[in-house]
């Protein structure tokens, strides 16, 4: 990426928290991750969640690294990820790899912003960068992500508050690139047709244990640590989201095959 585009895009984060590169994805691509989705979608019987957040006609897959290819090539693309390295810094981390689908009929998603579980005081530099690409073309009308400029300054939005935004409108192959701090929310889709989306999210490196606790220690030794300890080294989930595996823990799916678990989502 030219650097002088590049830091045009870092800049407008800072400054609008949030930026739209146009053209950014290869159709190639855009039809292979197209493909991928609709069998995963298909294959993993995938159906919308039953709450506000995630939507009631919106279809996420979760945890799409595990599912082969092509979901390898999305976090370091060229497009995104100088950018996304401008925001934070090169040792970034992935947070999350999913895909979004708005069905018709969906509902607009509560204004939020992505970081506002971490209790730190707002305006802080960034710990989180994320991005939305877009699979399907983004607008108005079938729900293209609705954002609250500069909003990234000020403090956490009450959840679900009503606030004046505007639509993310971007063509297939686009992506729109945002600070964690920015109130935003995806929007009401009343057009005929399905809006897909990959949700590519990132957080600064520091957001991590000095010692790797899950692959320094083995299974077999942690199943035999209390609860507590297992969540202390990193086996349970902050506030109801931050270490989910599939929304679920990673207790339950990787030491004790099966339990309950509610998102904060569902609660």
């Amino acid at each position: 990426m030219d650097e002088a585009i590049r830091a045009a895009h870092v800049d407008a984060v800072r400054t609008d928290g949030y930026t739209i590169v146009e053209n950014a994805i290869e159709p190639e691509l855009i039809a292979a991750l197209t493909a991928a989705l609709q069998r995963l979608e298909r294959e993993l019987a995938i159906k919308p969640a039953d709450n506000d957040f995630e939507g009631r006609q919106t279809v996420r897959i979760y945890n799409l690294l595990a599912r082969g290819a092509p979901f390898e090539r999305v976090p370091v693309h060229s497009s995104v990820l100088p950018i996304v390295e401008g925001v934070l810094d090169p040792g970034c981390l992935i947070s999350s790899l999913s895909s979004i689908a708005v069905d018709p009929g969906e509902k607009a998603q509560p204004i939020h912003a992505d970081d506002m579980v971490i209790p730190l005081e707002k305006p802080h530099a960034p710990i989180v960068c994320n991005s939305m690409w877009a699979l399907t073309d983004f607008t108005a009308a079938n729900g293209a992500t609705r954002l609250v400029r500069a909003s990234h300054r000020r403090p956490n939005p009450e959840y679900g508050g009503a606030y004046e935004s505007v639509p993310a409108e971007m063509s297939k192959g686009s992506v729109l690139i945002w600070d964690g701090s920015l109130w935003h929310g995806g929007g009401a889709n009343t057009s005929d047709a399905r809006r897909t989306g990959i949700a590519m999210n990132y957080c600064a490196g520091f957001i991590r244990q000095q010692e790797n606790q899950q692959l320094g220690l083995a299974p077999h030794l942690v199943r035999s640590f209390t609860d507590r300890l297992q969540e202390l080294i990193g086996y349970g989930v902050y506030r109801g989201l931050i270490g989910h595996i599939d929304k679920d823990s990673p207790a339950n799916r990787l030491l004790k095959g099966g339990g309950e678990f509610k998102s904060i989502w569902d609660n």
